[in-house]
């Protein structure tokens, strides 16, 4: 089989949990997890410093960043992202707005990283409150 998988109903089967887990296809209002791939021209601080600047503005999404230098002044950074749909596709058209950007690929899942924090919420989740036990 062309993708090393052992049957067509296993190829059918992968297909259609990518076809579940694309956020274009997904319900409005779902929570989705996965990363974000770019590969940059990084010719000067300003374009590294435009994409922490986006990233910033999606704080709640960007969960972790892994940022490697490839040959000929390239760079490849990978975004692990948690969010709606929405909000992801919205990080992507900004990040691909940055000039430098050559490819960006998004790919997410339906399966959820545990909560790290309150997603659609303006502010974070407050750790639960201690009481002192009474005397």
């Amino acid at each position: 089989m062309r993708r090393g998988l052992p049957s067509r109903s296993q190829m059918i089967a992968e297909l259609i949990r990518h076809e579940l887990a694309d956020p274009d296809g997904g319900e409005a209002g779902g929570v989705l997890a996965g990363t974000i791939t770019l590969i940059y021209r990084a010719e000067s601080g300003r374009v590294r410093h435009a994409l922490a600047r986006v990233q910033s503005e999606f704080l709640p999404e960007v969960i972790s960043s892994q940022h490697v230098f490839l040959e000929e002044d390239k760079s490849l950074e990978v975004l692990l992202v948690q969010g709606s749909a929405e909000r992801l596709r919205g990080l992507c058209d900004r990040l691909r707005r940055v000039r430098a950007v050559q490819q960006l690929k998004l790919v997410t899942t339906r399966s959820l990283l545990p909560p790290l924090h309150a997603h659609g919420s303006s502010e974070p989740e407050q750790p639960p409150v201690r009481r002192r036990a009474s005397a």
